[in-house]
């Protein structure tokens, strides 16, 4: 194997009409078909002497410390502190993305902090982070280096969460989120048009992924839509959206509505108003979902968690901020009813929406691997 990087899974050699030989990549659905020192539509794998290798295992584009509210995950330790990183790529086209310079980074440049999976875990343990995310640019494209480190936070007693578009094969899913104790899913829109236009993708095993998380892992999930004005946005697609989420995975399932800000190649398209996210919230509500927010906005009726039973505000946000923690056991104090999630007896009101850079920390501990 020359060059650098991990023996990366889920590959096998394979033989063209011209017989020459190439790899085929199997961790997601675009299969991608690769030729000696030829990269994926990731980036991030390659095809190096006739073997798959992930050249980003063990570098980062950079951690913080966050509020877990920013990921955003609302029923899962709410007010804890958790330790984001990411690395470089996407396995989507997205062209609204918000995070397009590093997701769409074709620099290794960008991944200029080398920490090994381990020294991530300790890290959390020592900046007192309840969990790690896998965030910034989607995890399944660094499946080896999230699995390694999900593993390595689970002897510590650290929990993981994965924050991703869900467009994974069906045969690495299991083994991606074998030890994944949170996802939040980012549902793009409702049609394959949509995704096809505009992420360079299909809807379908995104469905089969959130499908499959909720019904054949323990893993807590929570979906993220972000609301772009004259494309995903119809109330007609709302409904068709949110009820098949009551249909298929459950009233229970949080739902996060977030606002689009123009950027990378979708900025001839306005910032998303504030009432088609609160229209959006209505409609979702009206279709049965019990948990449904609105994000990047201020909007702090839609981001209050109330009790599914008496409707008591349990949990009162401002922005990622905690004004009030009123759950006790899982439970509403007022009338006893579950809460769905995972929940802390206890928890700090005091974090704010600002992140806390870890740069320089981990960049002194990084084995540089």
């Amino acid at each position: 194997m020359g060059g650098g990087g991990s023996p990366a899974r889920w590959w096998k050699a394979v033989e063209t009409s011209l017989r020459t030989p190439r790899v085929q990549c199997g961790l997601c659905p675009r299969k991608c078909l690769l030729k000696d020192g030829e990269r994926g539509f990731c980036y991030i794998r390659q095809n190096q002497g006739g073997e798959l290798v992930l050249t980003s295992y063990g570098r980062s584009s950079g951690f913080f410390v966050d509020p877990i509210e920013k990921k955003p995950l609302y029923h899962f330790l709410p007010g804890s502190n958790i330790l984001s990183f990411g690395t470089a790529g996407c396995n989507l086209g997205c062209q609204f993305c918000q995070n397009w310079d590093i997701s769409k980074a074709q620099s290794m440049d960008r991944l200029a902090y080398a920490v090994a999976p381990e020294e991530i875990a300790e890290a959390a343990v020592n900046e007192g982070c309840s969990s790690v995310a896998f965030t910034y640019n989607d995890p399944v494209i660094f499946a080896e280096y999230a699995i390694d480190t999900a593993k390595e936070c689970r002897k510590r007693g650290v929990h993981t969460v994965a924050v991703t578009a869900g467009y994974i094969a069906e045969e690495a899913r299991a083994e991606f989120f074998a030890d994944i104790d949170a996802a939040n899913v980012d549902l793009k829109g409702f049609t394959d048009s949509f995704y096809r236009r505009l992420c360079k993708a299909t809807l379908q095993p995104v469905l089969d992924t959130l499908v499959y998380l909720r019904h054949h892992t323990s893993v807590w999930l929570e979906i993220t839509t972000l609301l772009i004005p004259g494309e995903n946005d119809s109330p007609q697609e709302l409904h068709e959206m949110t009820q098949w989420i009551a249909r298929n995975l459950g009233v229970d399932v949080p739902l996060h509505f977030s606002a689009f800000h123009p950027d990378y190649n979708l900025r001839d398209k306005p910032k998303t108003p504030l009432e088609t996210l609160q229209r959006a919230r209505q409609i979702a509500l009206d279709n049965g979902l019990k948990f449904v927010y609105t994000g990047n906005v201020d909007d702090p009726s839609g981001g209050a968690t109330r009790c599914p039973n008496c409707s008591a505000a349990l949990i009162r946000r401002d922005w990622y901020t905690l004004r009030t923690y009123e759950v006790e056991s899982g439970r509403c104090p007022h009338c006893q009813a579950v809460l769905p999630g995972v929940f802390s007896d206890t928890c700090s009101l005091k974090y704010g929406r600002r992140w806390r850079p870890m740069f320089r920390k981990l960049n002194a501990l990084g084995s540089g691997h």
